[in-house]
C-alpha cells in the first residue's frame, strides 16, 4: 500500500498517469464509470503526449481498487503502464469529471 494504511478512514488523493493506447478508445469514460461505482471523486483527462491523467480522491483502499482496475485486463484500448503518486486531498471535487 505504498506505506499507507488501507484501512484508514481519512481520504487521500492518488494521481495516476496511464500509458499505452488509451486515447480515442473511451478510456476516460470507462475510468469515470469505475470511479463512480467505487465512490471516488476526481477527473480523467487526456494529455498531449498520449497519456491519460487520472486524479481520484477517496479512501486509500478505494483508490487502490481503481488503480487495480486501471492495470487490469478489462480496460478499453491497451494499457502499457500506470505510474501513480499519493498526496493529501486537495480542495475536493464534485463528482468525477471528464476533462
Amino acid at each position: 500500500m505504498h506505506g499507507r494504511d488501507a484501512h484508514s478512514d481519512e481520504p487521500v488523493r492518488v494521481t495516476a498517469w496511464v500509458r499505452g493506447k488509451v486515447q480515442q478508445v473511451g478510456f476516460r469514460w470507462w475510468t469515470r464509470a469505475r470511479a463512480l461505482e467505487i465512490g471516488l471523486t476526481g477527473y480523467a483527462s487526456n494529455l498531449g503526449d498520449g497519456r491519460v491523467q487520472v486524479v481520484a480522491e477517496g479512501l486509500a483502499a478505494d483508490c487502490e481498487l481503481l488503480l487495480a482496475q486501471l492495470r487490469g485486463p478489462d480496460t478499453p484500448g491497451a494499457v502499457s503502464g500506470v505510474t501513480e503518486i499519493w498526496t493529501a486531498v486537495g480542495a475536493g471535487y464534485e463528482g468525477f469529471e471528464i476533462r
